[in-house]
């Protein structure tokens, strides 16, 4: 069966087998003026992750999961993290530690495949979703991650919760703004160098890189006038550019999308100034309910955008909003207590407070009959 072929039965596989929930996570990168690195990225999942921010310390032990049940991986975290976790585990989908090392998880069915684990190996192991927590407390820079990879093995471990294997791949970013993407397939590491910063779903990045050739056209420039026979036909209105942008909610438009949007930003002149534009773009992915739906029916998974984080990586902070409350908030890493026993973690308090602004009338604000002056 040659690769094509191949590809093709994943992906249509990855449909049949992800019907019952789908993500459709979208992920940037942007450099401010004054070389600040902002990676933002949204989390869609067809299933509540109960996610919760998460401060994790520096010192804190951890022990991978094997396929077999026996302890895998062991290791101490040399530097403190924060940024979401899931199901409640004491591990993180998508964070930034103190170094400026940024990094998440994002799903890619039908296409992973892990590696391989034999029983002497298993010491070395960990599970796909403990990947971004073992890389944000061990490392600072990409060079560092891609040196370190080959020494360990991500093994195809069941997550309990979901009775699934899940299908991932990720994305790393560092404080000079080096990007890495981190896959496995077909049971071997595969490491590329992104230099767009942009990353979505499946499939394999670098199918997403070939794709963007067919969108080279796209600009922020106005189109120009052109005169045909005498007649002069100008653009009927703002953006005609951009005419052709994939507006769908499927990985490869989604990829285009933002590597158009992202790439033609103004980010601003440092990092707050970058994570307010971050989060301007990422209101372009946002999935309103029902908008997105898996199967039909009664038994149809909703997707939509659970939470939309952006990690600054010059000063280690970490913003977030949710879908149940659009305010913008941020913890700043430096700021916690680094060397703690244990890890913190910070409900998302989903309800966003409604601010009323309604001006007084002249009736209201009339003094009343008993009023003193």
């Amino acid at each position: 069966m040659n690769t094509s072929f191949r590809r093709l039965c994943a992906a249509l596989a990855a449909i049949v087998l992800g019907a019952g929930s789908a993500e459709a996570c979208t992920g940037i990168r942007l450099i401010a003026k004054d070389g600040s690195v902002i990676y933002a990225r949204t989390m869609e999942f067809g299933i509540d992750m109960h996610s919760q921010v998460m401060v994790l310390p520096r010192g804190f032990a951890f022990t991978g999961t094997t396929a077999s049940g026996k302890p895998g991986l062991n290791w101490n975290a040399k530097f403190a993290a924060v940024g979401m976790n899931g199901e409640g585990l004491e591990v993180l989908v998508d964070g930034v530690n103190e170094a400026g090392l940024a990094a998440g998880i994002f799903y890619m069915p039908g296409f992973a495949e892990y590696q391989a684990v034999e029983p002497d190996e298993e010491s070395q192991a960990i599970a796909p979703w403990e990947l971004v927590t073992w890389l944000l407390t061990n490392f600072s820079t990409v060079d560092e991650i891609r040196a370190a990879l080959p020494q360990i093995k991500v093994g195809a471990v069941a997550f309990e919760s979901w009775k699934m294997v899940p299908p991932v791949h990720y994305i790393a970013h560092d404080a000079a703004g080096n990007s890495l993407v981190i896959e496995f397939e077909d049971g071997k590491l595969n490491l590329y160098d992104n230099p767009v910063g942009t990353f979505t779903n499946a499939p394999t990045f670098d199918w997403h890189l070939t794709n963007l050739r067919n969108f080279i056209n796209l600009t922020p420039n106005n189109v120009g006038p052109r005169d045909v026979d005498g007649l002069k036909l100008d653009q009927l209105g703002q953006g005609s550019g951009m005419r052709g942008l994939p507006g769908d909610f499927t990985p490869p438009s989604r990829f285009v999308r933002a590597t158009a949007l992202a790439q033609a930003s103004e980010p601003g002149a440092n990092g707050p100034e970058a994570v307010a534009q971050a989060f301007h773009i990422l209101d372009s992915f946002d999935i309103p309910r029902g908008t997105v739906r898996a199967g039909f029916g009664a038994d149809a998974s909703l997707e939509l955008t659970d939470w939309t984080s952006a990690s600054d990586t010059r000063n280690r902070t970490y913003y977030f909003h949710t879908q149940g409350n659009r305010r913008v908030r941020a913890v700043e890493l430096m700021k916690c207590d680094l060397t703690a026993a244990t890890p913190v973690t910070i409900p998302l308090h989903d309800e966003e407070p409604v601010q009323f602004l309604t001006p007084a009338t002249e009736q209201a604000a009339a003094p009343k009959d008993n009023d003193t002056h």
